[in-house]
């Protein structure tokens, strides 16, 4: 459940005596503007929100159902999963993009391919179309959803890193908000506008990224894996030190990463897709996620994040109005449950808002599932009322780990050159999980009604046992710190050999202009 208790890589033995007290967020210039481009890319989650909930509405919706036949089981299932489908298929390309020509290409050309899919699936003059249109927007988001939430957490000031990455995932619920409360907007239109506008708003994020992505700042990983170092030294000291790069935080974070690098490239052999699982500590990687991915789909969340009308249908809540308006009012109470745990995740921890998020949603799903029993059995109206009650505390639950640290914990816990394919397996995991539910779920509802809660039930506990026995803390570590946790001493050794061994002190504050000077100075590994 741990990492090898030799290694000493806490927190306070790594950057946080090296920053300076006096540089924040909400005072500091660049560090403003550092935090604006990362609001840029942690957008890109808003896509995918806004999509699954758009759907979620779409099908409340008379216009549409009619429009497009009234589409049910195995075709209603298509028109979700077909969004996975076109996941599925840009994974292959991908990590390679993404590793090969920049983080930001790949954002740009996911961005693009989203703002194209997005005008096809507002002028769909028929199911196919609408189907098509619906397989860009998931190979298209594929490039930009697997190098965002990375680009983030490698520009990220050190002791926001953690709550921004997490906040990634978060905001998923932005895009849900302004899907649900949209498709509620436009109910009343008693045409084909009702369900394309809801299509069209679906592109924003993605035009905002093709317009601005190219001014945010690079990766500085990247650019000191592609022999750019005199870049990556000049992006850190920008951002994290006001230009100075003789900044004891930007030397050490600038030699930490030539080290990991080094490391990775002459010892571990992380090269190709079998490095993955070359290794005890990349296996124990790729079991965690694996597993995290297929965990954040398979807890019966997808029921009602896919197909909350036939939630509400099964306990007698038949009224477009009111399942839309649910909706919208879910998808806040969602997003402020999902900003709150981001926030928390360096003061309380990875496993303990995991493990709180595993117990209580198998507690508030257990009784969701009786509840239904009780509805259907019974038809109490109160049992409906508290069905209603015990999906916001599940969500609740969710939100504490499940939305804010399934991304964040997946590229903490992956050493540099495995992060992009790593990353790839994790959203390719999801894809998976996802597109089983969307077919799967419609028709098990339709066949066995509340019955089919009770798998999920069963899959609840087991998710609880093994996040007690496989999840490790990673709070307060740097990137390269936290893989050392699963590859032992030897990582941890290497990857701080040459250690930048000062703290902050005022007197050595030095001026931009002196950055040429100091990337001849620095020792090379």
């Amino acid at each position: 459940m741990g990492g090898p208790g030799a290694v000493n890589t806490g927190g306070d033995a790594g950057y946080a005596h090296l920053i300076d007290p006096r540089r924040k967020w909400y005072n500091n210039k660049r560090l403003i503007a550092l935090n604006g481009w990362i609001f840029l890319l942690l957008i890109t989650s808003s896509t995918n929100g806004y999509d699954g909930s758009m759907m979620n509405g779409l099908q409340s919706l008379p216009q549409w159902r009619d429009y497009f036949n009234n589409p049910s089981g195995g075709m209603l299932g298509l028109l979700n999963a077909i969004q996975n489908i076109g996941c599925l298929a840009a994974y292959p390309f991908s990590p390679y993009i993404s590793d090969g020509l920049g983080r930001k290409s790949a954002i740009f050309l996911g961005a693009c391919i989203m703002c194209i899919a997005t005008v096809i699936q507002t002028a769909s003059q028929s199911v196919g179309m609408f189907i098509g249109a619906r397989f860009l927007i998931g190979f298209g988001l594929t490039f930009a959803a697997g190098a965002a939430p990375m680009l983030v957490t490698e520009i990220s000031y050190p002791v926001y890193r953690g709550p921004l990455t997490s906040t990634y995932n978060s905001l998923w619920y932005s895009g849900a908000i302004v899907a649900a409360w949209t498709t509620f907007g436009t109910f009343k239109i008693g045409n084909t506008w009702s369900w394309r506008i809801p299509s069209a708003l679906q592109g924003l994020p993605s035009i905002a990224q093709v317009l601005l992505i190219w001014f945010c700042p690079e990766s500085p990983r990247w650019l000191a894996s592609k022999g750019k170092e005199d870049q990556a030294l000049k992006v850190l000291a920008y951002y994290h030190a006001d230009g100075n790069v003789n900044d004891p935080l930007v030397q050490y974070e600038f030699q930490e990463i030539k080290n990991a690098l080094e490391f990775d490239r002459t010892v571990a052999s992380n090269v190709g897709w079998k490095a993955l699982v070359a290794t005890p500590g990349n296996r124990k990687r790729m079991r965690i996620i694996i597993a995290l991915a297929f965990f954040s789909q398979w807890s019966g969340n997808g029921l009602v994040s896919y197909y909350l009308n036939k939630v509400f249908d099964s306990i007698g809540i038949t009224d477009p109005t009111i399942q839309l308006l649910i909706n919208g009012i879910l998808q806040i109470w969602n997003l402020g449950w999902a900003l709150l745990a981001s926030a928390f995740v360096d003061r309380i921890g990875r496993r303990i808002l995991f493990m709180t998020s595993a117990i209580g949603m198998l507690i508030f799903f257990v009784l969701q599932t009786v509840c239904s029993a009780q509805f259907a059995l019974k038809g109490s109206d109160a049992a409906a009322h508290a069905v209603i009650a015990f999906i916001f505390l599940f969500y609740m639950s969710y939100d504490f780990a499940f939305t804010p640290l399934i991304v964040s914990y997946t590229v903490e816990i992956l050493p540099y050159p495995l992060r992009a394919k790593g990353f790839t397996i994790f959203n390719f995991s999801i894809s998976l999980s996802l597109i089983f539910n969307q077919y799967v779920n419609p028709v098990a509802l339709d066949a066995i009604a509340w019955k089919y809660y009770i798998v999920y039930c069963c899959w609840l506990a087991f998710e609880t046992v093994f996040l007690y026995f496989f999840i490790i803390e990673t709070k307060n570590r740097s990137l390269e710190e936290t893989a050392a946790l699963f590859d032992g001493e030897e990582a941890a050794q290497n990857i701080h050999a040459n250690p930048v061994d000062v703290r902050y002190d005022e007197k050595d504050e030095k001026s931009a202009g002196s950055s040429h000077e100091h990337i001849q100075s620095l020792p090379k590994v």
